[in-house]
């Protein structure tokens, strides 16, 4: 494939074959992965005047499609009969557009290269690309529902100047990004539902000017208030015309009654005052709505560590936030921000893909960097691949990249790395819930716990939640996945050099290979990202360490690190996409 003919494989002008592969998933496990260990072939898909006809060009692969593998049609985001409609896993993808239906003409171009925003609403529905809708594991697919979802296209174009590996990584970094920048309210939902509940030896309490400075709630429920509070919430609901609903006090065990008295299976702000067990805690908690706000008011200690929901925290988007009063709106301050310049930052199971890329933004922050950054991991070769890939951007940067072998650090130990401090920012990127919970005793004061990794709601941490309303005041923050605005923000940072997405790759193949790439992740063989190539069918799994020796003209072309480039990325496609177009 000379020049000439990269040119026509971008610009589409070649002719489509009659047939592609495709890697179906028929249920748990990798024998169930493709047909006898081997993608299918299946027909050209026909494009109808309301879909286009797309090209995959590149998909990075990520745990979450190992989690898929584990699961099967027990994964909450599964939602069809696996063995009657298999699911294609894929989804960081980049693609191109090589036919438009009747109807799409005008609003998209045959050569027109876009990344996908995988977590789809379509009327109403979560139908997320490589779960409910297929992904990128397959050379070529039709589109429909990712053209007029909810928030319109969740196609983001790709710049010209940009790779397809750069591309696919947009969405993984786009989570990366969205870690610290996450949205909470700084007041009670307006419109929503607030449950304050108090227990005998609450003290006074005040709402504060600004706990419905947004607008007012719908609903106004009371548990147990002291008299004074309640009086004052009496006038409050009046003046801003929210329905109070008042009981007596109850017991953890009959929290549901307070919902059903008024009327609604859930609330949006649970805001308990005073000394709470850990069985009232974890009660209340159980009735928070998705973007609900736990805050927890109290002048007195809490007299035990109790449960808090990581699953719900992650996926649902939970504030957990704290006082020891009198003014409840305290308990609401604005705290999300990016890593403390200057600070030390902690990287629990960190030495991984995305922890690699969290590690990158971080040394690449300027002069807001933070001084020292620390991975801990359990895989000594993958905390030594990291320090040899970053290590120099560290050193460049003036940042102390400091590697652990093991789980989370010891108290002694990051003490004597925080001046007896703790850690200002800690993200855990182990799916494990014991690594959270060694994790939080670690945190400086006014720092944040992010819980990376997803874990399945009801996975719970026994914390000591004195922290978090005393004068701590930490934090305990979670995200799933990302938003269109944030892969386009890190597109236009990528396409402005400002970041170098393509730093993370630690391995390319072609679609054959895609499921031993899968093996090999889930054996936590890389140090960063895989990058899969669809149209170049035959490209053996091959790690940049390898390119020498296996494929010297495209490790030719690789940055020094050794970093893929989009130099080496043109080199592999003369050199195989040829093969299938």
């Amino acid at each position: 494939m000379n020049g000439d003919t990269l040119e026509r494989y971008r610009s589409t002008s070649m002719p489509l074959p009659l047939t592609h592969k495709v890697w179906p998933l028929y249920g748990a496990g990798f024998e169930n992965l493709g047909v006898n260990g081997q993608p299918v072939e299946e027909a050209m898909p026909a494009c109808g005047p309301d879909e286009i006809l797309v090209r995959y060009d590149a998909v990075s692969l990520c745990t979450s499609d190992l989690k898929v593998i584990v699961s099967g049609p027990a994964h909450p985001r599964v939602l069809a009969d696996m063995r009657r409609h298999p699911v294609v896993l894929g989804h960081e993808i980049a693609l191109t557009v090589v036919s438009v239906g009747a109807r799409r003409q005008g609003a998209f171009r045959k050569g027109d290269r876009f990344v996908v925003q995988p977590d789809v609403f379509y009327g109403g529905r979560s139908l997320a690309v490589g779960y409910a809708l297929p992904g990128g594991l397959r050379q070529y697919g039709v589109l429909r529902e990712l053209l007029e979802g909810d928030e319109g296209s969740y196609l983001v174009p790709l710049a010209p100047t940009l790779g397809y590996a750069e591309g696919a990584l947009g969405e993984p970094w786009a989570c990366v990004e969205a870690a610290y920048t996450i949205p909470y309210r700084a007041a009670a939902k307006p419109g929503g539902m607030a449950w304050l509940v108090g227990v005998p030896s609450a003290c006074s309490y005040r709402l504060g000017d600004r706990l419905f400075a947004d607008g007012a709630p719908r609903v106004i429920a009371l548990t147990g208030v002291p008299p004074e509070l309640a009086a004052e919430v009496r006038e409050k609901a009046a003046e801003l015309g929210a329905r109070l609903v008042e009981t007596g006090p109850l017991p953890p065990e009959h929290y549901p009654e307070a919902a059903a008295a008024a009327g609604e299976p859930s609330f949006d702000d649970v805001i308990l005052l005073g000394p709470h067990s850990a069985a009232s805690i974890a009660a209340a908690a159980a009735l928070l709505a998705n973007n609900g706000a736990l805050i927890l008011a109290s002048a007195e200690a809490y007299p035990e560590p109790a449960p808090l929901d990581l699953g719900r925290l992650h996926y649902d988007r939970i504030l957990v936030g704290g006082t020891v009063g009198p003014r409840i709106d305290a308990a609401y301050r604005a705290f999300m921000r990016d890593l403390q310049p200057g600070g030390v930052f902690l990287l629990v199971g960190g030495a991984g893909p995305m922890g690699f890329m969290h590690v990158q933004r971080a040394l690449e922050l300027g002069a807001a960097a933070p001084r020292r950054v620390i991975v801990s991991d359990l895989s000594p070769e993958r905390l030594a691949a990291l320090e040899h890939k970053l290590g120099p951007l560290a050193r460049q940067n003036g940042v102390d990249l400091v590697c652990l072998a093991g789980s989370t650090p010891s108290p002694e130990a990051l003490a004597g790395l925080t001046d007896g401090r703790g850690a200002d920012d800690i993200v855990v990127l182990a799916a494990s819930v014991e690594a959270v919970a060694a994790a939080y005793p670690l945190l400086a004061r006014g720092a944040i716990l992010n819980v990376f990794a997803g874990l399945p709601r009801g996975s719970a941490a026994l914390l000591d939640l004195n922290a978090v309303r005393d004068e701590r005041q930490v934090r305990v923050v979670g995200r799933s996945g990302s938003t269109i605005a944030d892969l386009r923000r890190v597109l236009e940072k990528t396409k402005s050099g400002n970041l170098s997405p393509a730093r993370a790759v630690a391995a390319v193949s072609g679609l054959c290979d895609a499921r031993r790439a899968l093996q090999e992740m889930a054996a936590r063989r890389f140090p960063g990202k895989v990058v899969v190539y669809p149209q170049a069918i035959d490209l053996p799994l091959t790690t940049l360490e390898e390119m020498p020796e296996r494929l010297p003209r495209v490790a030719a072309r690789l940055d020094p690190g050794p970093v893929w480039s989009k130099e080496a990325e043109d080199e592999l496609l003369r050199e195989f996409a040829s093969r299938r177009t």
